[in-house]
């Protein structure tokens, strides 16, 4: 089935069709590189890894363009870097290496091509320009102002009214501003902030002529889709179309949005044990310091755990829930690792062509997830009937017995969404040492042989030991797996 894509702009499900099928376009907006991520940042990156791994699969891996930008120019950079006392590239240099460290141990894939704001003045300070010359810019006092007055359809994405904006403001407005709404495309820096050069004075941009000049600079416009965080559809994205268009001299007519991106994807917002994380709150969850506890599979499923448009909550009972699902999935490949390689591609993409209808329809991946253990079902089944005796050909004959192909179908469409990474040897045993590994691997055999001698007390006793070893004992058709307690 072809991809549907819910866009926020015209508020319903559409059909993706790229401009063009040989460079499909995408941009998230990416981190601002000040301190660590927090576990709310990272939900964009997995969701949008996830789309482009479909698209590259749909398209070929050389025809998608993936950017994420990286904002290495804001007021948070300059105040920790005035607290330290350092240049701003020094706190920029060492987050950005922690953000992408974290999102490497979550299995997200590099992006295409990184834009940083600093690497992009010309393109800020042209595209400003190119605003100013079409009639929806203004200079003043050392700023320059997006009229937002200019621009027909401003508010169109978010759904907000332009004159009801500007009855309930209640800002004070700059003397500078001709609109209370007009908001900043450059700006002039404070004594020992960080400057460029430009027409109006020394100064840095605003946060929204960031994106807009780097994707034009990196992409051409328009591109085919634009992700990012619910929170960033007003004003950033809102503001992000203004600009974009406009500096082509598209501010007026209905058509002016798909001039800048064909496709808005917006993901929901994750709350913490039911409320919204919030330094004032002392909630803030990181997943630097998760990862520390948790295998990243772990995080990327419960994440990837309800559909990217729903809100989601995290709590532990979300990360053991995960860690369960990812065991039992595990516990399939280390049951079935004696099994080759399959090479029937076609009886693969027949086998897992429901796991795709289901990321197709919208990027459903609590369907696909669902569809996901039901292939593991059919190859734990394959795996009761397989004899490796038979030929190839005989095998594929009969799917009961096709273990090798749907072994590696279910290993494809796992990696699809990002997990299944490690060998189940791995998994079931990372971080554990060898004095502990040779003392379960024995309980487990006694457990064994008790329970088949149905020496009960013996069983229990056993059990209470793997207990005090914190160790998670998994029964399956093959025997016992086990791990350490998350």
């Amino acid at each position: 089935m072809p991809l549907t894509i819910h866009d926020t702009l015209h508020r319903e499900k559409r059909v993706f069709t790229p401009r063009d099928e040989n460079r499909v376009t995408l941009y998230v907006c990416g981190p601002t590189v000040y301190d660590f991520a927090h576990i709310g940042n990272a939900r964009p990156p997995v969701v949008f890894d996830v789309l482009v791994r479909l698209l590259r699969r749909t398209y070929g891996a050389d025809k998608v363009i993936y950017a994420r930008n990286v904002t290495d120019v804001d007021d948070k950079i300059n105040a920790k870097a005035f607290k330290e006392g350092v240049p701003i590239s020094e706190i920029t240099a060492r987050y950005e290496a922690a953000y992408l460290e974290d999102m490497g141990r979550l299995n997200v894939s590099p992006p295409d091509l990184a834009p940083h704001v600093t690497d992009h003045m010309d393109a800020i300070v042209a595209q400003i320009q190119a605003i100013i010359d079409h009639g929806c810019a203004y200079a003043a006092e050392g700023h320059v102002l997006f009229d937002v007055s200019s621009y027909e359809t401003y508010g169109k994405l978010s759904g907000r009214n332009l004159d009801d904006m500007i009855a309930g403001a209640r800002v004070e407005v700059a003397p500078y501003k001709k609109n209370a709404h007009d908001f900043v495309l450059w700006k002039p820096s404070k004594e020992n902030e960080p400057s460029w050069p430009s027409p109006w004075g020394y100064g840095r941009p605003g946060w929204h002529i960031e994106c807009s000049a780097m994707i034009e600079a990196n992409l051409g416009l328009p591109i085919d889709i634009h992700g990012g965080g619910i929170d960033l559809v007003f004003p950033h994205h809102e503001n992000e179309i203004a600009q974009g268009v406009c500096a082509h001299g598209h501010a007026h007519g209905e058509a002016s949005h798909a001039e800048y991106s064909r496709y808005w994807m917006h993901n929901g917002f994750l709350t913490l044990d039911g409320e919204k994380m919030s330094k004032s709150l002392g909630n803030i969850l990181l997943p630097h310091a998760l990862l520390e506890k948790l295998p990243g599979e772990v995080i990327r499923w419960a994440l990837l755990s309800a559909h990217y448009r729903q809100p989601l909550d995290w709590n532990d009972e979300l990360l053991e829930r995960s860690r369960k699902n990812l065991d039992r999935l595990y516990g399939v490949l280390q049951d079935t690792r004696e099994a080759p390689a399959g090479t029937d591609l076609a009886f693969q993409q027949r086998t897992t062509a429901s796991f795709y209808a289901a990321l197709e329809d919208d990027l459903n991946t609590p369907e696909a997830m669902s569809r996901l253990f039901a292939l593991g079902d059919m190859v734990r089944n394959a795996k009761a009937v397989w004899k490796p005796e038979l030929s190839r050909e005989a095998m594929a004959a009969d799917s009961r017995t096709a273990l090798p192909d749907l072994r590696s179908a279910f290993i494809e469409a796992a990696q699809v969404l990002g997990v299944l990474h490690s060998a189940p040897e791995e998994w079931f045993s990372a971080g554990v040492s060898d004095d502990l590994r040779t003392e379960v691997e024995a309980l487990l055999e006694q457990r064994a042989a008790a329970r088949a001698a149905k020496d009960w007390p013996e069983a229990d006793r056993i059990r209470d030991r793997l207990n005090a070893l914190n160790v998670v004992v998994m029964d399956g058709p093959q025997g016992a797996t086990w791990r350490v307690k998350g």
